[in-house]
């Protein structure tokens, strides 16, 4: 199995149709694009050729919406052939999809938590076991933002490494999703990123959330993102070191201008720890 992965480095932006025109004309500062490929395998016209025009001249990964990895449902082998094409044919490398489900007996339209037992781990282990063999490669997976546990027989941390383990797959981390959840579940943030098996992660997401309540935060990807969750990113490269990092903008998307701006703090963040980890080497 090919464990490669693309290319990328430094700090992306998740590309939305709402601004492709803007920056297959006048592209800004990103290093890397990330697409669902749910939302362009069948993409044609305008939008197509103005896709395959950025695929052409800029490094892109793809992350997953429906692959349903936690469902009973049998997987969808169809759609992971479909996605393997997808990456032919636009020179992409590297897949990821979350650590949750969507479909049972249809889609349901929302990314659900998986029971932290040991029967789940070893069902979504052999399932992305599979997709692996599919694709001929090794995938990541996500840490997702949950607001319930059913059936919980282990920690979410646990969980989550169990499987990464077991499926011995590569690691998406999204550093707001922790914050979100150690809001909403009350535990240690920095504690469950410190656990993670850092030489797993190949790129991470960071986004903004929707404060419901002191103790209740919602993953929008739709606001700006706070100080705590930069600092959370500045933690994550200070235990694992820097590794690429996109922002995610889903809702109430801003001019380019403001999403560059957060683009560059990741960047600033970055060239800080590679700056520290220099001296440290020195």
């Amino acid at each position: 199995m090919d464990t490669t992965q693309a290319a990328i480095n430094g700090a992306g932006l998740g590309l939305r149709r709402s601004f492709l025109s803007e920056v297959v004309n006048v592209p800004p500062a990103v290093d890397f694009y990330e697409v669902a490929p749910e939302n362009w395998i069948t993409m044609g016209g305008k939008l197509g050729k103005q896709f395959r025009a950025m695929t052409e001249r800029f490094n892109f990964v793809c992350h997953g919406l429906s692959l349903s990895l936690g469902s009973t449902d049998p997987l969808d082998e169809v759609f992971v052939l479909a996605v393997k094409q997808f990456m032919r044919d636009h020179q992409i490398t590297l897949y990821s999809e979350h650590l949750s489900y969507c479909s049972q007996d249809g889609h349901l339209y929302d990314l659900l938590p998986i029971p932290f037992t040991s029967e789940a781990v070893s069902h979504v282990a052999a399932r992305i076991r599979r997709v692996q063999d599919i694709l001929g490669q090794k995938i990541a997976i996500e840490n997702v933002s949950y607001y319930a546990s059913p059936g919980q027989e282990m920690t979410e941390l646990d969980f989550f490494n169990a499987v990464v383990q077991e499926a011995d797959c590569d690691i998406l981390l999204d550093v707001n999703n922790i914050y979100v959840n150690s809001v909403n579940h009350g535990y240690d943030a920095e504690a469950f990123l410190k656990a993670i098996p850092g030489h797993r992660i190949v790129y991470a997401h960071i986004a903004g959330h929707y404060v419901e309540a002191e103790d209740f935060l919602v993953d929008t990807h739709g606001a700006e993102i706070i100080d705590p969750v930069w600092k959370l990113l500045a933690k994550a490269y200070q235990w694992h070191g820097v590794f690429p990092t996109l922002l995610e903008r889903d809702f109430n998307i801003p001019d380019m201008a403001e999403l560059i701006r957060e683009v560059d703090t990741i960047k600033s963040i970055q060239a800080a720890w590679q700056h520290h980890h220099a001296q440290q080497s020195a």
